[in-house]
């Protein structure tokens, strides 16, 4: 056996961890020795308590930032993380095929998302990551037209960013929302208490959101019903719709039929985005939207980003 195939061995490498242990030990010792010199040489003298009160005014200001995108100040925290951040402009530039503009309009979307919870009644639903991906990705691709359908909207502030959205992109959108303003967020394993906020999920609180999107958001269509209702669908199908975003009913039979009235109101080449595809807790929105495409359809599937599908109709 050669030298190289001994220190590979298992054998070998138990005899060695120890001595490798003991390296390791040395090294971290050394480390802080270089570490307490160099924080002592910083707080020499009257060095001291101008470092302290550094880090009392970082801590200040961490409070204000916490207060304002973190936790405590929040149901979800929209503080960023690069990985993620990296991630989603590279899921975006594939759909829009354009980088500069991915890294543009994500970063308009977050600032636009901070702004509306902060000023807003309740909340947007969801990952930070996903909400921007939604909100940077539909003016990227370009819809037909510029009327825009929304199923399922709980405080209808995603709806009054997606209008901001396509409004810095020069366009004039007319949206339509279909929701049942049930008081509460209607789907399973979310229970019938009331919203984390505290705010009821009624038609006043959607309405109050819009109007923070201007005149485009307080001329929005609203009808109170359930997708799956004949007379909904009836009341708003009088137009062929440049956006679709399916975000209601998130069991598979409900975005199956989501899903299929989609296809009969959306303009030719029409966006139409899948709330939640691929989230691990809502199993059925891919299991819905897999079988879809299996069948007959208009529509194609363009691809994702964070936990959202983007298809294009034919």
């Amino acid at each position: 056996m050669n030298s190289r195939v001994l220190l590979r061995s298992s054998v070998s490498r138990r005899l060695l961890r120890p001595v490798a242990d003991l390296i390791d030990q040395r090294i971290e010792r050394q480390v802080r020795s270089a570490l307490k010199r160099t924080t002592g040489a910083a707080a020499g003298g009257g060095d001291t308590e101008r470092l302290t009160r550094e880090v009392d005014r970082l801590r200040h200001r961490l409070l204000s930032f916490e207060l304002l995108v973190g936790p405590h100040g929040r149901r979800n925290s929209r503080i960023l993380a690069g990985a993620p951040l990296e991630r989603l402009y590279g899921e975006v530039a594939a759909l829009a095929d354009d980088r500069d503009a991915a890294e543009r309009n994500v970063a308009a979307a977050y600032r636009l998302l901070v702004a509306l919870e902060s000023l807003g009644v309740g909340r947007i639903a969801g990952g930070t990551m996903n909400i921007c991906g939604k909100l940077a990705t539909v003016p990227l691709l370009d819809p037909p037209n510029d009327d825009i359908l929304e199923i399922g909207t709980l405080y209808g502030m995603f709806s009054a960013g997606l209008l901001r959205m396509m409004e810095r992109d020069g366009r004039s959108p007319d949206l339509t929302i279909v929701d049942p303003f049930a008081g509460i967020q209607l789907q399973p394993g979310t229970g019938e208490a009331a919203d984390p906020t505290g705010a009821p999920v009624d038609e006043h609180a959607v309405r109050t959101n819009l109007a923070l999107a201007g005149a485009a958001g307080t001329a929005a269509r609203i009808r109170r019903g359930y997708s799956e209702d004949p007379e909904t669908r009836a009341a708003v199908s009088d137009r062929r719709y440049g956006v679709i975003v399916v975000d209601g009913d998130h069991s598979a039979g409900g975005v199956a039929q989501d899903l299929q009235w989609a296809e009969e109101i959306a303009a030719p080449g029409a966006v139409v985005v899948l709330d939640d595809y691929g989230d691990a807790q809502w199993p059925g929105i891919k299991e819905a939207l897999d079988g879809h495409l299996k069948g007959e359809t208009r529509f194609t599937y363009l691809g994702k980003a964070a936990h959202s599908a983007y298809l294009r109709a034919s």
